[in-house]
């Protein structure tokens, strides 16, 4: 099955492999990348980057984030890669639960002092900027932290059941857990999954439109591709000349979510409409209107498919024509990939019954991170993850989800953990009592909602709240709507739960 340096073994070395547009426009070759990753994991061996040690990278899409990424993989390092929007607090957390050892981060970084800098100091994680000294990627290590460079490593070569990435995953006790995934994993899926679902290969283009420290845009937008021996195309930021380039620069599809999907309908599309061989649409339910605007508009199949960060992403795809994509369904598993549909009392269920959506393939991590407790509840007794989401299937083995057992919030496919906002709000010296839920949203599928009971003679305005908040979490975490309740409604045990407070709070405004 191989490792992540397989990635580039089979492909024609003189095929391009990463596209930068602009004026000047890059074009990256697979050998060109390979040498760009070799010499930095070079770099990374010389700074001390041991098997094991956890590189967290909070650069944005580009391809200092590739070579970043794959550089520290290769070196059996543990790549992490993080929003480059986090707040301090933010980054802080996830350097401090994986022990990162070094923080890649833009140059100038280290001389702004910015939130990943003052983070990684904080725990002692190297500061490591990368820039560019002509056509070679140079890593400067601005601080040293704890990272021990007095004995150089030896250049590494990777095992299967490594951790290559490590992604964390909001769930709902409040803390994020730890995703490893190993290379195993992430072959796997990529492999007999992704590439296979979309007959990928070394003609394609993509378009990269999710954000590489998501697992949606690193499996299927980025580590795909490149098995496939195919291009990825890297814009800075989505523009509205995105068709233009589309076009420009030969790409044949793209992967997004429903809310991304809708800013794309927004841009002006050129006279001449490019070939768009398939759209995939993933991390949150696509409405049947959306697919049809898209399907319209494109004059493509889009494929809806049904991913997790515990799953190394895709779980389930709908095919390509001539095989039946039905508006809905989040579409077929393939390969090794098994799907059972369990219901209350533990038993698989009837076709058409509705039921939890239990996954076993070898793309699924094998446990949590340092989580005892979230794994014995995490899998069957025969090894099926449990993915917390309600489905049924129907005679044809599609797949539909039909709700979700997790609360967390669903925002275009950002996964926020209403827990930890409640932690984040409650620190507010005007806060008695908080509750943060999922609000519905046609814009994002889901919002961020909540309800604070303020404390006796405090005041607060829903600008005031939102202001504050904007210092201490990322901007998508900050909440659309707050209602200020008399009294926050629980079960009739005194149990709080959080759709009811949702419903009430919907009900009263309308």
């Amino acid at each position: 099955m191989g490792t992540l340096v397989d990635l580039l073994r089979s492909a024609d070395k003189d095929n391009i492999s990463v596209i930068i547009p602009g004026n000047e426009p890059l074009m990256v070759s697979h050998l060109t990348l390979e040498h760009h990753i070799k010499s930095c994991q070079q770099q990374l061996a010389n700074l001390g980057i041991f098997p094991g040690a956890a590189v967290s990278i909070a650069l944005p899409n580009s391809l200092e984030f590739i070579i970043s990424f794959l550089a520290s993989a290769w070196q059996r390092g543990i790549a992490a890669p993080l929003n480059p929007a986090y707040k301090q607090d933010e980054f802080e957390f996830y350097i401090d639960d994986l022990g990162a050892t070094a923080v890649i981060v833009p140059r100038g970084a280290h001389e702004k002092d910015s939130p990943a800098v003052r983070a990684a100091r904080k725990y002692e994680a190297a500061v490591v900027e990368c820039y560019w000294s002509e056509d070679q990627m140079m890593f400067d290590v601005k601080e040293k932290g704890k990272l021990d460079s007095s004995e150089a490593m030896h250049l590494n070569e990777p095992h299967v059941d490594d951790i290559a990435l490590v992604l964390h995953t909001s769930g709902t006790t409040g803390k994020p857990k730890a995703v490893p995934l190993t290379h195993k994993n992430l072959i796997g899926s990529m492999e007999d999954n992704i590439c296979q679902t979309y007959s990928l290969q070394s003609a394609d283009r993509t378009m990269l439109v999710m954000p590489l420290f998501h697992v949606h845009g690193l499996v299927a937008s980025f580590l795909s591709p490149l098995r496939a021996g195919s291009a990825i195309i890297i814009p800075s930021r989505l523009i509205p000349a995105f068709w233009t380039d589309f076009a420009l620069y030969g790409a044949t599809w793209y992967t997004a979510t429903p809310t991304l999907h809708k800013v794309l309908l927004s841009f002006r599309q050129p006279e001449k409409m490019p070939y768009v061989r398939f759209i995939r649409s993933c991390s949150s339910p696509l409405s049947q209107q959306l697919l049809m605007m898209l399907e319209e508009r494109f004059a493509a199949p889009v494929l809806e498919a049904y991913a997790m960060t515990e799953a190394s992403h895709q779980i389930t795809s709908n095919p390509l024509p001539p095989a039946s994509h039905p508006p809905g369904s989040v579409g077929i598993p393939r390969g090794d990939i098994k799907i059972r549909i369990v219901g209350v009392e533990g038993g698989e269920v009837a076709s058409g019954d509705e039921g939890e959506v239990c996954v076993r393939s070898p793309a699924v991590m094998t446990g949590y991170l340092s989580n005892p407790e979230g794994n014995a509840s995490a899998f069957t007794g025969d090894g099926f993850f449990r993915t917390g989401d309600y489905g049924k299937r129907d005679e044809d083995g599609y797949l539909y989800l039909t709700g979700r057992i997790k609360e967390f919030i669903n925002k275009g496919g950002e996964k926020i953990s209403p827990v930890e906002l409640d932690s984040v709000i409650a620190r507010h010296h005007a806060v008695a009592e908080i509750v943060s839920f999922a609000i519905d949203d046609e814009m994002y599928y889901q919002d961020v909602g909540v309800a604070v009971i303020l404390k006796d003679g405090e005041t607060m305005s829903a600008k005031d709240l939102q202001k504050w908040m904007r210092e201490r979490v990322a901007p998508h975490k900050i909440p659309k709507k707050v209602w200020f309740p008399a009294e926050i409604p629980k079960t009739a045990t005194g149990k709080l739960q959080r759709k009811l407070v949702a419903e009430k709070m919907v009900r009263e405004e309308e």
